[in-house]
């Protein structure tokens, strides 16, 4: 309409009536800002003994959208310390409730509560409430008052937007502008705004205002505003790290305040700082007094209660309970916190502390330089998260080379090799670390993540190309706050992709309106006027869908392979002199050298503690049984089963199954004639190593024989097309599977099937 003319000059374009800020060459998916609107009142009927009930006095549409249901028990959640009478006239509350459904689907639940004078409840007769004289004079001022709440439900999370869209409804009746409400609820939940992708809508709501919704750049990328800034202004440094850890490895968590919003924004920086892990329990920012019971599930949970309930919440004996508003935590005798490893703890709490407390470096010096400022909170919360984004760039370096891939149509199925990436960080006996790879959410990275062709976005960058430099950073502050603040500034703009302009206006209730004596009661709206007006907002958004964004997919970085998190440098010892003495020895065995085998074979078991030894031992004799030298004599497989049996037993269940898994066919393949029409084969004289007793180590290397076949079923394909290649040879499975994913789409539907097939037989031929 009308205000689309004022914003074109702006680089925005009209379809329809509607508005659309065009943003690399195609307009951005669009969605519903608001699903529902509702009021929401006392209940007086169902009220009994003292607890208030409340009811939905009205909701548009009236019926529920076939995408997305009416969120159930709503009233629950719009006065979550529970629905009581006041007798003083209160200021209007804001807050955002989150609502997770069965599809694991967010829904965002804004509720503006205000309250009304209980006219049936004054001790009076008189009905008129407009301040007309009645026999006895005029009308008494109302003792009693009723919260009523108005609510917007949307699966879009912008807390702003709503609070304004909510306060202008509210303005508009408060003040008695010259505004219909049936035209402000129905441009609300008429109205179509980007999904993603770093565009602006500018819309208003017909009311004299002008709003402007920001999507982020990235959708995997948290939206944070000052939540983690403030949570670590509330909590400390310490308790926030123990929070953070305590949610990595599945434990409760209960925040406390006598502010829903400061709940809600605890719970969205907590959450935000595990980024880019996601968080897959029960997540309720606002439990609601009836429902606080669910404070006693077995699951690991982030809820936040009102304070009130303090006593209710202390007796719970395996939650660690945060008090915002004290800046304590209390973590239960019963609840074993893991936590970081180190030097990761130690880096993490000195970065956070240089950019939280930047005086202190210079707080002793006699002469300190003018006090440092910090920056801007909003910025300030970036840096801090770059600090966290960091954090698991480290923590999951190399992750990438453990993958295994089992399926790559239709969908890539991937196995994650927990026991070689924990072997080769040198953390096989890290509590947390372990937790956290054995966690939901982690699974739930590998399952997103793992795919080698897809959208990617900050933090696939980092772990792939900068985890080298953030080590070489860590003894120079200057050079890591640089970083921090590069870091920063991607987050930052990934928030506020455009510079906001400066025309948005949202007009608010005058002064004080709240405590007028004679308010009339908020109106009833006219539902068949309402509905009405949605079916012609309805047919006019259908001839109005802009074409669908593009999702951007690349292939993957794979980075470089794991590396041990401990500096080795102090820890070199000649490996080149042991790998050379088992060479030695095995060379003698076959040799059949008896008397060089018995000089070297002491030595030989002694370096097989090595790792690289170990791998040494199980190429040298792969070599043999190719040269068809897998007949041995009585002591040439006595000396090689001593070796085998020395290799196995270091082999435990912490320990990365590879070369278990590599002696298993060599096992089979060395034997001995005992007699004519008799042999012993060595697989009979290794069987009492607890690793054969391993599940997990059966399944990865079936994982592992599974991917060899899949990657080989695929070059053979491509050299029956090109030619034998030698650069096809170097190509991982990886790489195979992101040129499929690629090429995917061009393909027919019968070809499709065909690579399915193939697939399947694959499989389940191992």
């Amino acid at each position: 309409g009308a205000p689309c003319q004022t914003w074109l000059r702006f680089g925005w374009r009209e379809k329809n009536g509607e508005c659309f800020w065009e943003s690399g060459g195609t307009s951005s998916v669009m969605a519903r800002l608001a699903d529902y609107f509702m009021v929401v009142g006392y209940d007086h009927e169902k009220s009994v003994s003292g607890e208030g009930l409340g009811k939905i006095i009205q909701r548009f549409p009236q019926k529920d959208w076939t995408d997305t249901p009416f969120p159930q028990g709503i009233e629950l959640f719009c006065q979550p310390g529970g629905w009581q009478l006041s007798c003083e006239r209160r200021q209007p509350t804001f807050f955002v409730v989150v609502l997770t459904d069965i599809d694991s689907s967010r829904h965002y639940c804004s509720c503006l509560t205000f309250y009304e004078a209980e006219i049936n409840l004054q001790g009076t007769k008189h009905k008129d409430i407009e301040g007309e004289e009645e026999e006895s004079g005029l009308i008494q001022p109302a003792q009693v008052f009723a919260p009523k709440s108005l609510v917007l439900v949307s699966r879009l999370d912008y807390p702003e937007i709503f609070r304004a869209c909510l306060g202008l409804i509210y303005t508009v009746y408060v003040d008695s502008l010259n505004v219909s409400l049936e035209s402000l609820i129905v441009n609300l939940l008429t109205c179509l705004v980007p999904a993603a992708g770093g565009s602006q809508k500018l819309f208003s709501l017909g009311a004299g205002d002008r709003q402007l919704i920001q999507t982020p750049l990235h959708d995997s990328l948290p939206v944070t505003g000052t939540s983690v800034v403030l949570l670590f202004q509330q909590l400390g440094i310490q308790n926030v790290l123990s929070l953070f850890c305590a949610v990595l490895t599945e434990s409760k968590v209960l925040f406390h305040s006598a502010s829903f919003q400061r709940l809600s924004d605890a719970c969205r920086a907590l959450e935000s700082l595990i980024y880019p892990l996601k968080y897959s329990y029960p997540y309720i920012p606002i439990l609601p007094a009836q429902l606080l019971e669910v404070l006693s599930s077995p699951t690991p949970f982030i809820i936040g209660v009102h304070s009130i309930f303090c006593t209710e919440i202390h007796e719970l004996l395996d939650v660690i309970i945060a008090d915002l508003d004290g800046g304590t935590i209390k973590i239960p005798e019963c609840a074993h916190l893991s936590h970081l490893p180190e030097p990761l703890l130690h880096q993490t709490q000195t970065a956070l502390s240089l950019i939280l407390h930047p005086d202190l470096e210079v707080a002793d010096h006699a002469f300190p330089p003018p006090r440092t400022a910090l920056s801007h909170p909003k910025v300030l919360d970036k840096e801090v998260r770059a600090v966290f984004l960091r954090l698991f760039a480290q923590i999951f370096q190399g992750y990438r080379s453990c993958l295994q891939l089992i399926r790559i149509h239709a969908e890539p199925v991937i196995h994650f090799h927990k026991a070689a990436f924990l072997g080769q960080r040198g953390l096989n006996e890290n509590d947390f670390l372990t937790k956290v790879l054995s966690g939901m959410a982690f699974a739930g990275f590998v399952s997103e993540r793992g795919p080698p062709y897809r959208s990617s976005d900050l933090f696939d960058e980092l772990v792939a190309f900068d985890v080298e430099r953030i080590k070489g950073e860590q003894s120079n502050p200057q050079k890591m706050l640089k970083h921090v603040k590069e870091l920063a500034e991607q987050l930052f703009k990934n928030e506020n992709p455009n510079p906001h302009m400066a025309f948005q206006k949202v007009p608010r209730p005058t002064e004080g309106s709240h405590l007028r004596v004679h308010i009339l009661p908020f109106p009833k709206i006219n539902d068949c006027r309402v509905q009405e007006l949605i079916q012609e907002g309805l047919s006019k958004n259908q001839n109005a869908t802009p074409a669908a964004r593009v999702e951007k997919k690349c292939v993957v970085p794979a980075g470089p392979p794991v590396v041990s998190i401990m500096d080795k440098a102090n820890s070199v010892f000649n490996s080149a002199r042991r790998l050379e003495v088992v060479k030695n020895c095995i060379s003698f065995i076959f040799d059949n050298k008896i008397l060089e085998t018995e000089k070297t074979l002491p030595a030989a078991l002694r370096a097989l503690k090595g790792k690289a030894a170990r791998q040494c031992l199980t190429q040298e004799l792969k070599l043999h049984v190719q040269q068809n030298r897998a007949i041995l004599g009585h002591q040439q497989f006595d000396y090689i089963v001593r070796m085998m049996n020395c290799t196995l037993q270091d082999c435990s269940s912490s320990e990365e199954y590879s070369i278990a898994a590599q002696l298993l066919p060599l096992t089979t393949a060395f034997y001995r004639k005992l007699s004519p029409g008799v042999s012993q084969f060595a697989y009979t004289c290794v069987q009492e190593h607890t690793i054969w007793t391993n599940q997990q180590f059966w399944e990865t290397t079936f994982y592992n024989d599974v991917q060899n076949q899949v990657r080989s079923l695929y070059l053979t394909a491509k050299e029956d097309n090109h030619g034998t290649q030698s650069k096809q040879q170097e190509k991982t499975v990886m790489d195979l599977a992101a040129e499929q994913l690629r090429l995917w789409p061009t393909f027919s539907k019968e070809k499709q099937q065909e690579l399915i097939q193939s697939e399947e037989s694959t499989v389940f031929s191992q």
